[in-house]
Formats: structure tokens, C-alpha cells, sequence
């Protein structure tokens, strides 16, 4: 299986515009996000929520071209978000490469001023075994998930430090440490806990700059376009949310509307029903995609 984003482009069976659950009780007006990837699925649904409050967006990815496959590009990402009601601006770039990542933040800096919130969206994935996992699609999720997520971070320190209240949000799970999670994809398992000890390490590095670290993971299985072109996908996501689930999550986080007193909003691997429910979201079903609660399909590392 040839690696993809795992938070590639959601079908078109996306809920409308405001009839989600979650009552937000925080704005992303004026906050300024640079985002790695986001040019479709799981990355643009966050994106676009935080759009809707009036939040800046940069856009790093590497689709600055139609895909045969994959429907959209970082410019037509730019323009959803604009019409969302934020302010976007579209890069091409690869979190792979250091003068990429070093430009994009760069370029935040001088549009908007600065920068308080990353999203570490980019990630490939292979769900190969060991024995028949290519040694290139190794390396690439090793480069793009763990590598690129420990670069866009650490670059945009500096910035994260002048906001004065930042954050960086990484989709990766907990560290689930259940033999059963390296067993049935090592390769995969190994990228994925790479970019969660990021969150992990960076949480405790900058506990005295002001500077939160935090992860978020689905409960269940998102409908994206790396599920659909997996053996079997189509069927799968059938029994999936639709990936404003993690939208809001990721506001709900990135707004502090999750956190009771006296809880540390910094460290945390939450899972994207926790923080909704914290939130005051008390019924999921209105995220799926049609299949009952108890019909959907769980997501690994949980």
C-alpha cells in the first residue's frame, strides 16, 4: 500500500455548516494558526471552524496542483477559508523540507505578525508489517509525521513564546503502550508515538513559556480519502464520523473550552469525544455518517 495522509480529504457527505453539536464558548478570532498540511480532510475541517471565528491560517502542503485522485489544492483550501470568514494565507511546501518549514513560519510571521497556534496535520501512513513494509515508506512516514512535527514546533518556538498564550496541537494518539498497537503495524505505531513524545517532551520543555502542548485522537474511525483508497475503505467508512468531529474538538482545545478549574491544559492526549464532552456535547450521533453508535468502527491505539 503506497503511503498517504492520513488526514486526507473527507467525502462529500460532510454535515452543513453549523449543525454540529458543540456550542462554542471561545473564539479563534485574530489568533493567527500555521497548520502543516490542510489542504483537504481532517486539517481543512479544523482549519475551516477556526476560519468561522475570524482566525488567520497559514497553510503549508504540498498540493499546489490538481491531484488525479484527491480533490483539492492549498489555493482552493485558501479560498474555502476565506469565504469561511478567516484569513488565509496558501504555501507550497513540504514539512520534510527545512527551508520550507523555516519560509512558512517566516512568512506567518510577516503577514500577520505572528504566530500562536500550531497544528501538526501532516502524516503518512502505512499499515504494512514488518516484513513486507518498503524501507522508502519507512522513511517517509519517519520524516513527515515524527520529523516534520519536531521541526514546524521547534521553528516556530521563537514566535509561540511572543504570543503569550500558544499552543501547539498534534493529531497523534496516546501512548498506548499494549503490545498489540506495535504488533500489527510497527513502522506505522513507531511514526505515530514519534510525533506523541513530541507533544509529550515539548509539554514539559516549555512548561514555564506559556507555550501549551497537546495532542488529540479520534475515538473512532474518520471518513477521509487514506481510508477510502485502502483495501476495503469504501465499506469502512460507512461505519465512520465525518471529520467535523475533530474540528471541533480541536476548537474546543484550542479555546480552553474543555478545561475545568484547576486542570492543566498543557500535556494532555485527549481523545476527541473527552473534549467534547467536557465542552458540554452530550450526543455523537449527529457526526456519523449514518451508521449507529454502536456500529462504528473503533480507531486503533485506544
Amino acid at each position: 500500500m503506497t503511503p498517504s495522509n492520513d488526514a486526507s480529504p473527507a467525502s462529500e457527505q460532510s454535515m452543513p455548516k453549523g449543525s454540529t453539536p458543540y456550542a462554542a464558548s471561545g473564539s479563534l478570532k485574530g489568533r493567527t494558526i500555521i497548520m502543516s498540511g490542510g489542504s483537504r480532510g481532517i486539517g481543512l475541517a479544523i482549519a475551516t471552524r477556526a476560519a468561522r471565528d475570524g482566525a488567520n491560517i497559514v497553510l503549508m502542503a504540498k498540493t499546489g496542483e490538481p491531484h488525479p485522485k484527491l480533490e483539492g489544492t492549498v489555493y482552493t483550501a485558501a479560498d474555502q477559508l476565506v469565504a469561511a470568514g478567516g484569513q488565509a494565507l496558501p504555501l507550497v511546501g513540504d514539512v520534510r523540507n527545512d527551508d520550507d518549514v523555516a519560509a512558512a513560519v517566516s512568512a506567518a510571521v510577516e503577514r500577520f505578525g505572528g504566530i500562536d497556534v500550531v497544528i501538526n496535520n501532516a502524516s503518512a501512513i502505512d499499515l504494512s508489517r514488518t516484513d513486507a513494509i518498503d524501507m522508502k515508506r519507512y522513511d517517509l512516514m519517519q520524516d513527515i509525521n515524527v520529523r516534520g512535527t519536531f521541526l514546524l514546533s521547534k521553528l516556530a518556538l521563537p514566535a509561540l513564546r511572543e504570543s503569550g498564550n500558544g499552543h501547539i496541537l498534534t493529531l497523534s494518539p496516546p501512548l498506548n503502550l499494549d503490545p498489540k498497537w506495535a504488533g500489527m503495524h510497527l513502522a506505522y505505531t513507531m511514526a505515530k508515538y514519534g510525533m506523541s513524545l513530541t507533544t509529550l517532551g515539548l509539554a514539559e520543555e516549555l512548561k514555564d513559556d506559556a507555550v501549551s502542548v497537546n495532542s488529540l485522537w479520534p475515538c473512532t474511525l474518520i471518513d477521509t480519502a487514506a481510508i477510502r483508497n485502502m483495501p476495503g475503505g469504501q465499506q469502512m467508512v460507512k461505519a465512520a464520523r465525518g471529520p467535523e468531529i475533530m474540528a471541533d474538538a480541536a476548537h474546543a482545545v484550542l479555546t480552553g473550552a474543555n478545561l475545568a478549574d484547576g486542570v492543566s491544559g498543557s500535556g494532555n492526549f485527549y481523545t476527541d469525544e473527552e473534549v467534547l464532552s467536557a465542552a458540554g456535547v452530550k450526543d455523537f450521533a449527529p457526526y456519523s455518517l449514518g451508521a449507529p453508535e454502536d456500529r462504528l468502527v473503533p480507531d486503533i491505539f485506544l
